[in-house]
């Protein structure tokens, strides 16, 4: 089986469990994550009782176009389009107004934290899905979170419903994503760097 045949094969598992309301172990752009379908409070209750982390911490969910960010957040399609593009790094934006998402995936003040994937995988899977996925660290909360697949507790593997078969054995040491919030002004503050 050919790599490109393999990403196929792990992006339509991977998408068949999300849309069971599964949770998935997955490599993304930055280090490895948890995910599920963003839409779906029953499947993010899940990652929460996995990490055992407080539903009260946001999640961030990645979309793999600017089309589907603009779906789920108010804000103007080529601000956000300035935005995402701005970077040359992974970064994580936090948008006022999201929709369309579960509400356990919205944080108190109706910010959500979106991602631009671009990342083979992540970028497919959504694609396929055709909903937004959660991305969070693949660690129990308070945990150093694992930029590689040998650093995921015994207890994270057991308790996902799949585990994606790629990039397990890539030596990538990516930090986590750069997470800056919009404010009001049309400006932003860099809240991780």
């Amino acid at each position: 089986m050919s790599d490109k045949e393999k990403l196929q094969t792990e992006i339509e598992n991977a998408a068949k469990v999300l849309k069971k309301g599964g949770v998935i172990l997955y490599p993304t752009d930055t280090i490895w994550g948890l995910g599920c379908d963003a839409t779906n409070a029953k499947a993010v209750e899940k990652i929460f009782l996995i990490k055992r982390r407080a539903v009260s911490k946001s999640l961030i969910i990645l979309a793999e176009s600017v089309d589907r960010i603009h779906k789920h957040v108010d804000a103007d399609k080529e601000y956000i389009s300035d935005l995402v593009h701005g970077f040359d790094r992974p970064t994580t934006i936090i948008y006022p107004g999201a929709k369309k998402l579960a509400k356990n995936v919205v944080a108190d003040d109706g910010t959500v934290a979106v991602r631009l994937a671009r990342h083979d995988f992540c970028a497919g899977l959504i694609a396929k899905f055709n909903r937004p996925v959660i991305s969070t660290s693949a660690n129990i909360s308070g945990e150093p979170a694992p930029s590689l697949y040998a650093h995921i507790s015994n207890e994270i593997r057991e308790n996902v419903d799949y585990i994606v078969d790629w990039e397990r054995y890539a030596m990538k040491e990516i930090k986590p994503s750069t997470v800056i919030k919009l404010r009001k002004d049309g400006l932003y503050d860099v809240l991780r760097p």
